[in-house]
């Protein structure tokens, strides 16, 4: 029979050891089983957790990219608001100063026209104070720009 060292001593004791170093064998295969079962159990809970954090974290970051969103799209408006208002004000001075120029050369067209008419009465003022026998015409030589100013008290009969 068997002894105790696990020697051999007949087949029907071997075909035992063989059962029992099965049953040994499964149940170490069990506890692996189980070992590697909890294992994964472990880390899937980890990926759980790393999952739930980074959800937060997008979360977060979803919050606060909607917060610079809305301050990027407040200063945009603040912004247009202020271009159209600087637009308006250069479409009026631009007009103004249509109007400026315009003034402006009416103004110089009218000097203009002054100054020729002056040149033209002063030379015929100057061709015109002697008479065609050379002596000075008074009826011409008055001033031509001389105003001709009338009182009130001269008019009465």
């Amino acid at each position: 029979m068997a002894s105790p060292g696990g020697a051999y001593s007949g087949g029907s004791s071997s075909l035992q050891n063989s059962a029992s170093g099965s049953e040994g064998d499964h149940h170490v295969m069990d506890q692996k089983k189980r070992k590697r079962m909890q294992s994964n159990r472990e880390s899937a809970r980890r990926s759980r957790m790393r999952k739930q954090e980074h959800l937060e974290g997008m979360s977060a970051q979803v919050e606060q990219l909607k917060k610079e969103n809305n301050q990027i799209s407040t200063n945009i408006g603040v912004t247009t608001q202020m271009y159209l208002n600087v637009e308006a004000e250069n479409a009026i001075l631009r007009v103004q100063m249509a109007e400026l120029s315009n003034r402006l050369q009416s103004l110089n067209e009218i000097i203009h026209y002054i100054e020729s008419s002056n040149n033209y009465l002063f030379h015929e003022a100057q061709e015109t104070q002697f008479n065609d026998c050379g002596f000075m015409d008074t009826w011409n030589s008055l001033a031509v720009n001389q105003s001709i100013m009338a009182a009130a008290d001269m008019l009465m009969y």
